[in-house]
């Protein structure tokens, strides 16, 4: 019964969020802001599925309203969405438009001279998640980095961060720095990618030794208190809010041999083996062109739980992945890619720590001076009002 209340009472918090929701408006929702901006120059793009303009994308919104388009830049993922995790992304041509789509998640990972030599500006406008690993802030530092070398102004259409309401998780170590592991943050930084943009600039946290010309265009009615459902998915793995409210905690999963079912209708909402031990929830991971090839675990029984009963708004949490590991008797068996772990925690101490076999909240509290740290430093660069 007093499940029963609880459970009503978040679906009734959760609709005067949705209400609330409805009124942002995003960074390129407001081309009053920055029409008059890009009027006359050349205009290079770094975009994907998710750069939508009330159901436009971006693309064709710029086009129509005269703006001269020469270049697309696409990120992990493609600039459709629709390549699997860690999939080359190719060079190509929007067939629609006409407009050539150059690939930041190849070869190149940061726009190079040749790429930027016939650009004026370049805008910058992808759904992010909040999550350090989460590729596409890899992809801005880089594009911030490259137009501060080039002298190239960068507009950076912001958009809510539906993880955007607390900050978790431990802070990227020197010596750990990689493609999910850009910067010294949180796992959780409860930022949006133009506050984002504005510490990474001021901070210098890129290499370019001087500032970006800088520009951010803010969401309208936005506060980090606020829920944010996403109108699109913003990869093929992230298909709705519990998935991407789970990335966080799950992702570290991605080093084991532990499915967080890719290759199902539901990535990101289950864990899985294959012990029988490891729960009673049974899945599949079958092979999905466009979403998950080969996943871990393909056309094998996988035995876990399912996370799509949970009836709470997930938050970043260990829990997880400190039980499968105690279920384990070999280490190995579970822990398959001790290397990618860490540059997914952006440390070697967490798995220290749980191998010493302290507890949740004994590896929380060993976070809490830095995240007070980062906490103070993310105060100086918000747009909009926070949590606490």
């Amino acid at each position: 019964m007093c499940r029963n209340i609880v459970f009503v009472l978040l679906l009734v918090f959760l609709s005067l969020q949705s209400c609330r929701a409805k009124d942002i408006k995003v960074g390129a929702e407001q081309p009053e802001e920055y029409l008059p901006f890009l009027k006359d120059k050349k205009v290079g793009l770094v975009v994907n599925n998710t750069s939508l303009v009330q159901g436009v994308h971006l693309v064709d919104y710029l086009l129509a309203n005269e703006l001269q388009i020469v270049k697309i830049f696409a990120p992990e993922h493609g600039f459709r969405g629709d390549v699997s995790a860690g999939g080359n992304v190719e060079d190509g041509v929007d067939t629609r438009t006409g407009v050539p789509v150059l690939s930041l998640y190849g070869k190149d990972k940061k726009p190079t001279p040749e790429h930027l030599n016939v650009i004026d500006v370049v805008v910058y406008d992808i759904q992010d998640v909040g999550c350090r690993f989460y590729t596409y802030i890899s992809t801005l530092h880089l594009v911030m980095e490259a137009c501060a070398e080039n002298n190239l102004p960068l507009v950076v259409f912001d958009r809510p961060n539906p993880n955007g309401d607390y900050v978790a998780g431990p802070i990227r170590k020197p010596g750990f720095e990689s493609f999910v592991g850009m910067d010294p943050i949180p796992v959780v930084h409860g930022c949006t990618v133009g506050e984002l943009a504005k510490m990474i600039n001021e901070e210098g946290w890129h290499k370019a030794g001087k500032k970006c010309e800088l520009m951010v265009v803010p969401v309208k009615n936005y506060d980090h208190k606020m829920r944010y459902s996403l109108p699109e998915r913003p990869s093929p793995n992230l298909p709705n809010d519990l998935a991407i409210r789970l990335y966080p905690s799950l992702c570290f999963f991605e080093a084991t041999s532990v499915s967080v079912g890719r290759g199902t209708e539901f990535p990101f909402q289950v864990l899985g083996g294959l012990h029988e031990n490891l729960g009673d929830f049974e899945f599949t991971p079958k092979s999905i062109p466009g979403v998950a090839i080969n996943p871990l675990n393909m056309d094998k029984k996988c035995y876990g739980i399912d996370l799509r009963v949970l009836q709470e708004i997930p938050r970043f949490t260990l829990k997880y992945f400190i039980d499968y590991y105690s279920s384990y008797e070999n280490e190995e068996e579970f822990l398959t890619r001790e290397n990618w772990f860490n540059l997914l925690a952006g440390t070697d101490e967490l798995i220290k720590q749980i191998r010493e076999g302290k507890t949740e909240e004994e590896i929380v509290k060993s976070w809490q001076p830095e995240l007070d740290q980062f906490k103070a430093l993310r105060k100086k660069y918000l747009l909009y009002p926070d949590f606490e």
